[in-house]
């Protein structure tokens, strides 16, 4: 069976991750509080800041800084774009 969860993110039941993403306090408020389609969701925002910014996901500055953005992203007001971000043309 399927590990449900209160999606914080999309304020409704749905299924959750298979396992904590990270081995923390951190993973485990993941684990029980965001659905797989809100880390889907978070990916693709993590790939926009990861560009945008120009990070190296490697170095601790930015791991440090994408852990404070994806805290805010599900647990705040959601995280900001950046200042310069232009949305892609269809």
């Amino acid at each position: 069976m399927a590990h449900m969860v209160f999606c914080v993110r999309n304020k409704k039941e749905m299924e959750g991750l298979d396992e904590p993403p990270f081995d923390s306090e951190f993973g485990q408020k993941i684990f029980k509080n965001v659905s797989k389609a809100a880390w889907a969701e978070w990916g693709e925002r993590q790939k926009m800041l990861l560009n945008e910014y120009r990070l190296q996901p490697w170095t601790p500055q930015a791991q440090s800084f994408l852990v404070e953005q994806m805290e805010e992203f599900f647990f705040g007001a959601g995280s900001a774009m950046p200042k310069e971000f232009v949305p892609p043309s269809q």
